[in-house]
């Protein structure tokens, strides 16, 4: 009868600690529980930039952007602050924390907010980038809101016979990147470029064993006040091709066209 006493004195002994190690472990759980929650929060920039407009004056900007959303809370912490001022541009920064990076977030949605920036001076002419990417310019656009510039810069340089006019209708030609040009007529109203683009693997020179091809296409370019805007593709020699899509195209930029190299 003793040892049974010792018996059930050492199992109640023993339950109370097992008991206890269960405790902690839970209170571990928990804080790990709420360690990985809070980890679900990361810093980001936002997808997009819809616009920027100048407040207060010019001593502010709002800056439109799309985040994440969904039916929990997707954003928090919405920032923007001024980064520095060089060179006649303002770089401003627009940040938030999101749990959108979280598969289980339900953040698969968007909408759009506003982020206003403090510059503490008027904007005056100076160009805005937000977050090194997006720039905009007060210069040409209709106030408040500041103009977005494009892939030429904010003044595209007006239509000329030039090699940089010509690499500025390259870039407004929906042709891949790393595309050469040659010029085959031009006036103060008509370009003509022959566009060549390599396919193929990238590689070295063709007698080292690597072959490779390419793709012609002939753009013709009409003026306009931002530039050289492509309206039609031909690669027929002569003016017959060229003027059955484009028929006011002056005769003394197509009569001379050779066919084009299909490469």
């Amino acid at each position: 009868m003793w040892q049974r006493g010792i018996r059930v004195v050492v199992l109640g002994a023993a339950l109370v600690v097992l008991a206890g190690c269960g405790s902690k472990t839970a209170e571990t759980d928990a804080e790990a529980t709420n360690v990985a929650t809070a980890a679900a929060w990361t810093l980001a920039a936002p997808i997009r930039i819809d616009g920027v407009r100048a407040a207060d004056g010019g001593r502010s900007l709002v800056v439109d952007a799309e985040v994440p959303d969904g039916a929990r809370d997707c954003v928090r912490s919405l920032r923007g602050e001024l980064d520095t001022v060089e060179h006649g541009t303002v770089y401003v920064k627009v940040t938030y924390e999101t749990r959108s990076q979280d598969q289980d977030s339900g953040c698969t949605g968007t909408r759009r907010v506003k982020a206003t920036v403090k510059l503490g001076e008027p904007l005056g002419s100076r160009r805005v980038m937000v977050n090194s990417m997006d720039v905009y310019t007060p210069v040409g656009a209709t106030p408040p809101a500041l103009r977005q510039c494009g892939e030429n810069g904010c003044d595209p340089t007006p239509p000329r016979c030039t090699s940089s006019s010509y690499r500025q209708a390259v870039n407004d030609t929906d042709i891949p990147k790393h595309t050469s040009w040659e010029e085959r007529s031009c006036d103060d109203t008509w370009l003509v470029l022959d566009l060549s683009t390599r396919m193929g693997p990238a590689c070295g020179d063709a007698g080292d064993g690597c072959s490779s091809s390419g793709v012609s296409q002939r753009w013709f370019y009409q003026a306009e006040s931002s530039g050289w805007r492509p309206v039609a593709t031909n690669g027929d020699a002569g003016c017959g091709g060229i003027h059955k899509v484009l028929p006011e195209l002056p005769e003394h930029l197509c009569a001379s066209l050779p066919r084009l190299d299909r490469g």
